[in-house]
């Protein structure tokens, strides 16, 4: 994908880069992967709200990924790579050869036409899903399950990839793109390549109303608000407001939220913010 700057013809479009949806190849999702996409508007089922900045957002439908990729040994033909308004990556609409159709989160560079597989041993191509301890060391990698059989939690966003660096006879390491050098169970499946879209990070909304569009209400800072209503409010002129911290006291920078005792910081090898 690659971007377009607009003509300066209003205020919100004199900043603004927009995707070119050139990787595209239709507007139209398949009709019997779609379903109704409920939103709660950050309330819960009493109606509080127990999000902020949530609401409103143009209606969208939820298309069915395979985050799984558990049809094992049958071909797939690529019949369309498609926008995706749930999330920041392509999809692909796959045909396996006995008729079934899927999408997929699409990997950069798929086209329409191209073959992908998913099995115990099959090729490092791009698009193939297959365990990762039969993948080469140095393989990029997206779509990580955590656990055998879940179906890809990790590495799905726009442009996003790991890649497998180490192999012992149960893990395989892999080098997350935050930085994170993690141990995953070698049975766990991923999919070979890098996520498409890697060109979303150069876009710019231009106004603050695209934002509105996206169900992205406005975020107030809290060294504007008053005492009462937030713990780094008030102070005569433009205070600091204090040590970083929530609505609800709970600080925000240094302060450690993670769980001790849960079970994915056992296989960490090297966090993303340590020190080299």
């Amino acid at each position: 994908m690659a971007t377009k700057k607009l003509k300066p013809i209003t205020p919100g479009t004199r900043h603004r880069i927009a995707p070119d949806f050139s990787d595209v190849t239709t507007d139209k999702p398949e009709r019997s992967l779609i379903v109704k996409l409920h939103r709660t508007g950050g309330r819960n089922h009493r109606g509080k709200m127990t999000v902020r900045h949530i609401g409103g957002g143009h209606k969208k439908r939820y298309r069915i990924i395979d985050f799984k990729r558990d049809k094992f040994d049958v071909p797939a033909t690529v019949k369309t790579i498609e926008y995706d308004p749930n999330r920041t990556a392509r999809i692909a609409l796959v045909a396996y050869a006995d008729g079934e159709k899927r999408y997929i989160v699409a990997p950069d560079k798929l086209k329409v036409g191209d073959q992908i597989v998913s099995g115990n041993s099959v090729a490092p191509d791009t698009g193939n899903a297959m365990p990762l301890e039969n993948m080469p060391l140095g393989t990029t990698v997206h779509n990580i399950e955590y656990q055998p059989g879940n179906g890809g939690k990790m590495v799905r966003s726009a442009g996003a990839s790991a890649q497998v660096i180490a192999k012992t006879p149960k893990n395989v390491t892999l080098k997350m793109p935050s930085g994170e050098i993690r141990m995953v169970n070698g049975k766990c499946r991923a999919t070979v390549g890098v996520v498409s879209n890697p060109d979303h990070f150069n876009v710019t909304m231009g106004k603050a109303g695209r934002n509105r569009w996206k169900g992205i209400r406005p975020t107030v800072r809290g060294t504007v608000m008053n005492p009462v209503d937030h713990p780094m409010g008030g102070g005569e002129g433009r205070s600091s407001g204090g040590h970083p911290r929530s609505p609800w006291g709970q600080i925000a920078k240094g302060f450690k939220t993670r769980k001790k005792k849960k079970l994915s910081s056992k296989f960490i090898v090297r966090r993303r913010n340590q020190k080299q």
